[in-house]
């Protein structure tokens, strides 16, 4: 099968990004090698003199800059560079696929670096993944186990790399002052060869189950007296208690399963929104209503980025509790201020400002080369055949999403599964 390619010209600019995304992340870790998607994306920069000289070196010398990045779901490797330095990077990028063969003395180097990547990675950092895993089972973190990875062999890091990191499982895109013609000929002359025999994957690897695990026992119903219910207050599921997790104060993080874009792409729209408008006014609003709260606000996808994921992805609240503040009444604090928005559509005053500011971050990502060539792999290996995922078309799905659809993105959050995972300040 030949390498998907996607190209978009973008002339001017005398400079051209490279994305390679692959279909393998912290999910598809084999059991008791948590980290394994990770350390192998560091080993794909391989350091070395002559012929194999190191990537990065290679790049730099070129003018460019690369870099990559694991997620649950995929992992991706970007460069950008001088346009004219095109052939070399594409010739380059075909190279580390096609040798990839890491030594022991490698293995052990940058087991050590993603070691300490994991070590300084605090509980804010991976809290996202603590509260995906908890609403789906078999969800992994990208970071890894320590523990886990100390041991791993060459042996293993390549036969995890056969397995996934293949022509078939991956997207090359590409964005800049470039000619699509030219480009697409140099992917078939550098990838045209990269034809990896067939390599069975473990039949045991852990993936999530894309519908989230049922209440293995409902919680206590929420009642706080001392918050305004309204009329009718569609809560929806109970959500599900887990056990607390040590972070740097008490408070409360609460995910709640956003819609899936591939077959509901309106409502998955709808919630971004509707989070940017809970961010912007609603919960700056109930900090100035009640004292049992002393911060909140909510992130819409992967560590606040949608459309970076496919699903399963969240929506991550984060209450901080004021002294004598329980878990359910923060939850319930929440849950109103959220059903307040199910039972009636923003005003206008609250949509269009939030709006703009999403319009405008998408546009001021799309500005970058190196984020565009990302956005056209992630939609084309996460997202295929669905339309408004791309660099242009998210700002105009937006700018179309109503107040109605907003209210009833609410409703899809309060009716949805979701899980409470308590936040207790760590002690020294």
């Amino acid at each position: 099968m030949t390498l998907p390619l996607t190209v978009e010209e973008v002339p001017g600019r005398g400079l051209v990004a490279v994305a390679l995304t692959v279909r393998a992340g912290g999910d598809d870790d084999p059991p008791g090698r948590h980290g394994t998607a990770h350390l192998v994306e560091h080993l794909m920069f391989p350091r070395g003199a002559g012929e194999d000289s190191g990537h990065v070196a290679l790049v730099e010398e070129a003018g460019g800059m690369c870099n990559a990045e694991t997620h649950r779901d995929h992992t991706v490797f970007h460069t950008v560079a001088p346009a004219d330095a095109l052939p070399e990077i594409l010739a380059w990028e075909a190279r580390r696929l096609r040798r990839f063969a890491p030594a022991p003395a490698t293995v052990r180097s940058e087991n050590a670096i993603v070691a300490e990547e994991i070590r300084a990675s605090d509980a804010g950092t991976r809290l996202w993944d603590t509260v995906l895993a908890a609403l789906y089972p078999g969800a992994r973190d990208a970071y890894g186990t320590v523990a886990e990875l100390r041991d791993l062999t060459p042996e293993e890091a390549e036969a995890f790399f056969r397995c996934h990191y293949r022509p078939e499982r991956a997207v090359l895109s590409v964005a800049g002052d470039v000619d699509a013609g030219r480009t697409a000929e140099l992917v078939e002359r550098e990838f045209g060869g990269w034809t990896p025999p067939p390599v069975p994957c473990p039949a045991d690897r852990t993936s999530p189950d894309p519908s989230p695990a049922p209440a293995s026992s409902p919680s206590p119903s929420l009642s706080v007296p001392s918050s305004p219910s309204p009329s009718a207050r569609p809560h929806g599921v109970t959500p599900r208690h887990e056990a607390p997790v040590p972070y740097h104060r008490d408070g409360v993080a609460i995910g709640h399963a956003l819609a899936d874009p591939r077959r509901d792409r309106g409502t998955y729209f709808a919630q971004a929104v509707l989070c940017e408008v809970l961010r912007r006014s609603r919960l700056p609003g109930l900090l100035t209503r009640t004292a049992r709260l002393d911060a909140a606000t909510v992130r819409c996808g992967y560590q606040g980025q949608w459309l970076a994921s496919a699903a399963p992805d969240l929506a991550l609240v984060l209450l901080g509790r004021a002294p004598g503040t329980g878990t359910d009444e923060a939850v319930g604090l929440w849950r109103d201020t959220l059903a307040e928005l199910a039972a009636e559509p923003p005003g206008q005053e609250e949509l269009r400002p939030a709006l703009a500011v999403l319009r405008a971050a998408c546009h001021r990502q799309a500005d970058s080369l190196t984020a565009r060539a990302v956005t056209h792999g992630r939609a084309a290996l996460l997202f295929p055949g669905l339309d408004g995922t791309g660099p242009e078309t998210i700002p105009e799905h937006l700018a179309a999403v109503t107040a109605p659809e907003v209210s009833a993105a609410a409703r899809a959050l309060l009716t949805a599964p979701s899980t409470v995972r308590t936040l207790e300040r760590a002690t020294p």
